[in-house]
């Protein structure tokens, strides 16, 4: 493990400075600055003493989890296929629904929609990769074509929809597809 590095990407994420972490633990900022790049070690006393200036434990602070994905592929996509709205979704990002945004990718045939979505908290986006859509939102109706983007708050009810057939990505947060 890179103590150092690790200990630098703690203070970094709490706000901290070189110098501030130094003065918390009653070190010198010389000696945070060579931990941080790997030329000292510090004693297993002075590691708890950073680390309880950090608000962290040396078990949260030596837990490796495991590595997040960060590249998803086709075979880590759930699809779902809607015969009677004529709408194939498929969510690109396995478990987004844990992320604060749900990519998906909206396939709308010919004469195709989504579900009316209801008011919700969050804001949606989406990005046309092919064809035309109608954005309902509310009582009004927008349109976007191919290279188009668009985006609005979730605050009324709001559908998509396509006479010819479209494909897009479309992206909602909070998650609620």
């Amino acid at each position: 493990m890179d103590i150092g590095t690790k200990l630098k990407e703690l203070r970094v994420l709490k706000g901290l400075t070189q110098e501030e972490l130094a003065d918390r633990a009653e070190l010198s900022k010389g000696f945070i600055s060579q931990l941080e790049r790997d030329l000292t070690s510090p004693s297993i006393a002075t590691l708890l003493d950073i680390l309880q200036c950090l608000g962290t434990s040396v078990g949260e602070f030596f837990n490796e989890s495991p590595e997040e994905q960060i590249v998803f592929g086709k075979s880590d996509y759930f699809e779902k296929h809607d015969a009677e709205l004529k709408n194939e979704i498929k969510w690109i990002i396995p478990n987004a629904q844990k992320n604060m945004m749900e990519p998906i990718l909206l396939t709308l045939e010919a004469g195709g929609e989504t579900y009316p979505d209801n008011p919700h908290e969050g804001e949606e986006f989406g990005y046309v990769l092919q064809g035309n859509i109608s954005i309902h939102i509310g009582s009004k109706t927008y349109k976007a074509k191919k290279g188009e983007s668009f985006y609005f708050v979730s605050d009324k009810k709001h559908y998509l929809s396509s006479k010819a057939g479209a494909t897009l990505i479309w992206v909602s947060s909070p998650p609620s597809f």
